[in-house]
């Protein structure tokens, strides 16, 4: 294939991803079905996996497949004829076609890793274990001098940062030394050319001549800092067995290779964006505890800019503007951002499959802030937009009528749960939260049955919101407003029992209540863990250490709480998260009311003012290294509380992970 007409295919094949990011995947898939290129297949395989990830179809991943299998196929054919062609670009012969082999490689370990199953996460394994060693090499080929000559979306000084470009620089050149030795590259041979085109650190000369050379820099970056990242998130037990094999992740260089292909103008780049997105979005969302909040949404706002100008009807675009405002408490206008983008009379353009994402982020929102009757509709909106758990939906919503006291809707959504699941076993296998949700129900029943009330009516045995209890999971309660966490303790602390732990925020249970609302310890258990979360949300570090403590404490021993054993280690995970939320507070407390003209940065020092001593930086690495490693061994509890028999332990899995990056990140911060 000539020069010419390679461009020709890559722009073509362009078109249709422009249409893709524009939400129109209609006319995407008729720009990619026009020719049979591998940039075209690839197209195909991209819309039909972005339609089965984001719809979570599961049914459309053997689709994908297919496609994928195919642009791969067609992307070997291609590498062996540039080997004997004349050079079109200044980089290796065939390299572009040798990254549209490795993408498609990637996205086919991406598919079976949605299955979130053991036996996908090892499929995905042995698929990245061929992508690491194609990237690897094509990494070392673009860019033997590291990243660091290379802008990325925010490039402005970072002060609350130390320089990483050592550590960066450092990080690829160990990495490359160690994939050399992963115990599957005997299976993928060949040594990395010698033909390095790079610029050298420092130089400008990074501007690409054409649309195959600007692929080659964004899609090595792209593929490089991609399988890193998946890599570095995988469950802790797959993870072993990747040190085992050999191989060694690296998240820090993972984002900075990502964030150099986001700032070009490839496809790549977009998704490179919008890995970025998704990275950021769940970690600040899930993790709990940023190190550097301003940072991460600063990178992350960057990046939906660039998007949003290019393509500002894309629902993945409009997606991640809600989040950044949800992130930062502008929760009603993240919540009309939503809104807008989910308005039918928007655009003549669909990606449905994109859409569902808007819908889905919006019934948490509205969930967050207690409006239980619109997010109730939009969960339930959600099951005419894709097939992924409807009996995860029902029961959500279920529980947002049980908090309107609509106690006969709510039982009328509980009632359909069992078909909707028995459904799905014809296609394998109960989700996570499906297999949660069956044995709460069985427990809502039982419980009706001993109190001496009918079965059929086991919602009246509910006394804790099922909405507010599955949101445990998606880490809801953490950044909702103060008003809101205290009508949550106020609702929670007037179940009987008493509490035996008190603070200035809680009630008593009335005292004509004869029977305790909450007679089992897994209730018990569950409301101290609420209690724990929404105290350390209002600033009550004091009471939430002790209702997190109570909710480990109970749920560990004994032997009395039978059904939420997952609550021990979610407490503990939250435990590691007051850890560092305390000292922060308490940092950002006296800084405030340090006089500015006396904090030294990064230097701890007594002054005195007014005849008072203060500390000018309150905190310093002393501190905040007690304060991490509390939190880091009380993270190794949580993970070893966290076994595959633990309801939804591959999220707590994920979380701790993601805590560890930050942990990780605060420590270079400070110097310990």
């Amino acid at each position: 294939m000539s020069a010419q007409d390679t461009d020709a295919q890559l722009q073509s094949a362009a078109k249709g991803f422009d249409h893709l990011f524009a939400n129109d995947i209609d006319a995407a898939r008729k720009a990619f079905d026009g020719e049979d290129s591998p940039f075209h297949l690839l197209g195909m395989g991209v819309c039909a996996f972005l339609q089965a990830a984001l719809g979570m179809e599961t049914g459309l991943m053997a689709e994908a497949s297919r496609l994928l299998s195919l642009s791969e196929a067609g992307a070997k054919k291609h590498i062996k004829n540039a080997k004997s062609g004349k050079p079109a670009h200044r980089f290796t012969p065939g390299i572009e076609w040798e990254i549209m082999q490795a993408d498609a490689v990637v996205l086919l370990a991406l598919t079976h890793a949605l299955s979130e199953s053991y036996k996908g996460y090892m499929q995905c394994l042995y698929e990245m274990n061929s992508a690491h060693s194609r990237f690897t090499k094509l990494y070392k080929t673009v860019y033997p001098a590291g990243l660091q000559a290379y802008s990325t979306p925010s490039t402005s000084p970072q002060p609350s940062r130390k320089p990483s470009n050592d550590s960066i620089q450092s990080s690829a050149t160990a990495q490359s030394a160690r994939s050399g030795g992963s115990f599957f590259s005997r299976w993928y041979s060949g040594s990395p050319s010698t033909k390095t085109l790079a610029p050298p650190p420092g130089s400008a000369q990074n501007q690409a001549t054409g649309p195959v050379e600007e692929l080659v820099l964004s899609g090595t970056a792209f593929g490089y800092g991609l399988f890193n990242l998946v890599f570095s998130l995988l469950p802790a037990g797959i993870r072993g067995v990747i040190g085992f094999l050999g191989f060694t992740h690296d998240r820090k260089l993972a984002l900075q290779a990502l964030a150099v292909s986001a700032a070009r103008t490839d496809v790549h780049a977009v998704f490179a964006g919008l890995v970025l997105m998704t990275y950021y979005g769940v970690v600040l969302l899930l993790a709990g505890y940023q190190a550097d909040e301003a940072h991460i949404i600063k990178q992350y706002q960057a990046i939906v800019d660039k998007a949003d100008s290019r393509y500002p009807t894309g629902a993945l675009w409009i997606l991640n503007r809600a989040k950044i405002l949800r992130m930062r408490g502008d929760v009603d206008d993240a919540i009309k951002v939503l809104q807008d983008g989910l308005d039918p009379g928007k655009s003549q353009a669909s990606f449905p499959q994109a859409d569902t994402l808007l819908a889905f982020e919006l019934s948490w929102t509205l969930l967050s802030q207690r409006r239980y009757q619109e997010a109730a509709d939009t969960f339930m909106r959600l099951t005419g937009l894709n097939s992924w758990s409807h009996a995860t939906y029902y029961f959500i919503a279920a529980g947002c009528h049980f908090s309107l006291g609509d106690l006969d809707k709510a039982q009328e959504l509980l009632d359909q749960i069992p078909e909707l699941l028995n459904g799905r076993k014809i296609s394998g296998r109960d989700l996570p939260t499906e297999v949660f949700i069956k044995k709460k129900i069985e427990f809502y029943k039982a419980k009706q049955v001993r109190r001496g009330g009918d079965e059929v009516r086991f919602v009246e045995a509910i006394s804790i919101s099922p909405a507010e209890e599955i949101a445990l999971f998606w880490n809801t309660h953490q950044r909702i407003p103060h008003e809101v966490a205290l009508e949550h303790i106020r609702e929670w602390s007037s179940l009987g029992p008493a509490l035996d732990i008190t603070s200035q925020h809680t009630s008593q249970p009335s005292p004509d209540n004869k029977r305790p609302a909450l007679d089992t310890a897994d209730e018990l258990v569950v409301r101290s863990l609420l209690l724990g979360i929404t105290h350390r949300t209002v600033g009550d570090f004091k009471a939430s250490r002790e209702y997190l403590v109570d909710a480990h404490r109970a749920s560990t021993s004994g032997g009395q709480v039978k059904i939420n054993t997952w609550v021990g280690g979610v407490a503990m995970f939250e435990l590691a998260v007051l850890d560092l939320k305390e000292v922060q507070a308490k940092e950002e407390e006296m800084a405030l009311e340090t006089p500015p003209e006396i904090q030294l940065n990064g230097v701890a020092a007594e002054v005195v003012v007014d005849g008072e001593p203060v500390l000018a930086v309150p905190a310093g690495a002393g501190v905040w290294a007690l304060a991490l490693k509390g939190a880091s061994e009380k993270l190794d509890a949580a993970l070893a509380l966290a076994t595959r028999d633990t309801d939804l332990s591959s999220r707590l899995d994920s979380r701790i992970t993601m805590l560890r990056g930050e942990i990780a990140t605060k420590k270079e911060m400070v110097g310990c």
